[in-house]
């Protein structure tokens, strides 16, 4: 029973769209602009960098509260005889927390695609692991300018990196997190994927090192 309350409050809070609030207060619907996606990348490259940078916080900052939190809060005056072990909440709460940032209860199921919200789960259960993928993914970004791209290999990242750093590795509750996670990221970023080999991915030119002449 802790299990499914803890999981339906961080699916609840990962439903609250960073996009969605930022966009209140700008009288704009993020989700009608750009690629349709309620994420960090398409509120950077339609609203700015300051705009991208408030979304980015709230989704990560709800996924720090779900892993840090809502996954050890006590809940022994209604549930007194509650023994389950702590990783496994915690894992259970990133995973609810992801999902309800990609399929957002209030928003009609349209949200973004979970790396924001993902980096917030770990910053609270493997800071170690979120600053590798963190370097890969900017490598990635200044050598080909996807950011899509970058965020799938971050993703791919994670489960190496919990292999070779995390306590336990790939044997732990967390471990077979990432390997989920990165197979989940992927398939959020499939239209990506399609756009990158159509040739018509958006690229960020700006963060590039090596830029083609024209």
């Amino acid at each position: 029973m802790e299990l499914i309350i803890k999981l339906t409050l961080c699916y609840l809070l990962g439903s609250i769209s960073g996009s969605m609030i930022a966009g209140k207060f700008k009288g704009v619907d993020i989700r009608k602009m750009g690629s349709g996606n309620a994420g960090g990348t398409n509120a950077f490259r339609t609203m700015g960098t300051h705009f991208a940078l408030v979304v980015l916080f709230i989704d990560l900052i709800k996924g720090f509260i779900a892993v840090q939190f809502i996954s050890t809060f006590s809940l022994d005056r209604i549930l007194p005889n509650s023994s389950i072990n702590s990783e496994i909440l915690s894992t259970i709460c990133g995973c609810g927390v992801v999902l309800g940032h990609v399929y957002p209860l209030y928003y009609n199921f349209k949200g973004g695609k979970g790396a924001g919200t993902m980096m917030g789960v770990l910053l609270a259960l493997f800071p170690k692991g979120l600053a590798i993928c963190f370097f890969f993914w900017l490598m990635s970004l200044i050598i080909t300018g996807y950011v899509g791209l970058s965020t799938i290999i971050a993703g791919i990242i994670l489960p190496i990196s919990t292999a070779i750093f995390y306590k336990g590795g790939m044997t732990t509750t967390f471990g077979i997190f990432t390997i989920a996670i990165a197979i989940f990221i992927i398939f959020t970023h499939r239209t990506n994927i399609i756009r990158m080999m159509a040739g018509n991915e958006n690229r960020f030119n700006k963060a590039m090192i090596f830029k083609k002449k024209t």
